[in-house]
Parts: structure tokens; C-alpha cells; sequence
């Protein structure tokens, strides 16, 4: 039986890569690899999604993973982390890409600081999800699958964001 999983990237951007070593109350307690584990088992418990993961520290690295996944990826799960508030370099690799993605942050960002409020994939992206720390993950791929199976961000296999965490802003 050929395989049919859509094939969906995990992006992880500046900083991810100390995760257990951040402030807890807004990060968590889950290093990055516990936090793949976790994302590995949201996307079996979905079904039809193959993941693939990267984290880099270095604008460009992520830029040019980007830009390499156009007709290797169906979609991606993108948490760039700071850069998602000013790194229009990785709008731009993200658009060519031409994948849907979905914008993921552990943390409330629209409850912290002002200039972490905006993101430069407003628009671009299915979605934004942020404040529900690893369970956001799971909101995040359920969305894509969704769109990537052709039922929209309507399907109901996880709980629906605020309205803010849509895109609806």
C-alpha cells in the first residue's frame, strides 16, 4: 500500500533548542527533544502525517531549510520564535516555499510584551497558535491535516483557539 501521509516540516527556530533551561512559567519544563517526542506523538494519535524536524540559531540555516522544502514538504509547522516578530527574510522564505503552515508559539505572545504582539507571517499562514505551550503543536497539525486533506479549518479532531489564534485578528 503506498504511503499517503502528508508530509509536514517542524521548524524550530532561535532559542528552542534550550527549552527546559527557560523560564518555565512561559515555556514550559519540556526540553526540545522531549517536546519532538510529544509532537511525534500528537501527529500518530491524528494519523496521516510523516514529520520532519529542524531547529536552527541561525536566521539564514532556517531560511535556506525553507526554501529546500518546496516539493519536499505538503506542509509545515513553523515556531521561529523571537524572528516571527522581525525576521521578514523568513516571511519571504516561507512564501516561497509554498507550503501551507501553520505559526506555532508556546508562550501567550499577544499577553507579553508589545513588539511580540505582531508576526511577520500574519496572513501568510493557516493559523497562529500560541499560549497553549506543547498542546499547541497538537491544534497546529490537526489545522494543517485538515486543510491538507481538503477540510479546511472546520475539522474538529482538536479544540478550536481563541479567535486571535486563527488568524482572525
Amino acid at each position: 500500500m503506498p504511503d499517503t501521509a502528508h508530509r509536514v516540516e517542524v521548524l524550530h527556530g532561535v532559542n528552542l533548542d534550550m527549552l527546559g533551561r527557560r523560564d518555565p512559567a512561559l515555556y514550559g519544563t519540556l526540553t526540545l527533544p522531549d517536546l519532538q517526542q510529544r509532537i511525534e506523538g500528537y501527529a500518530a494519535e491524528l494519523g496521516g502525517l510523516r514529520l520532519g524536524f529542524f531547529q536552527s540559531n541561525f536566521e539564514g540555516e532556517l531560511v535556506q531549510r525553507l526554501h529546500r522544502l518546496r516539493g519536499q514538504a505538503d506542509g509545515i509547522v513553523i515556531n521561529a520564535g523571537a524572528w516571527s516578530h522581525y525576521a521578514w527574510a523568513l516571511r519571504d522564505a516561507l512564501e516561497i516555499a509554498a507550503c501551507p503552515a501553520v505559526e506555532v508559539h508556546l508562550s501567550d505572545v499577544k499577553a507579553r510584551e508589545p513588539w511580540r504582539r505582531v508576526s511577520i507571517f500574519d496572513g501568510l499562514c493557516l493559523a497562529s497558535v500560541s499560549g497553549h505551550g506543547a498542546e499547541g503543536y497538537r491544534v497546529a497539525l490537526a489545522r494543517l491535516r485538515d486543510a491538507l486533506d481538503g477540510a479546511g479549518a472546520g475539522a474538529a479532531d482538536a479544540p478550536a483557539p481563541p479567535a486571535e489564534e486563527r488568524g482572525e485578528r
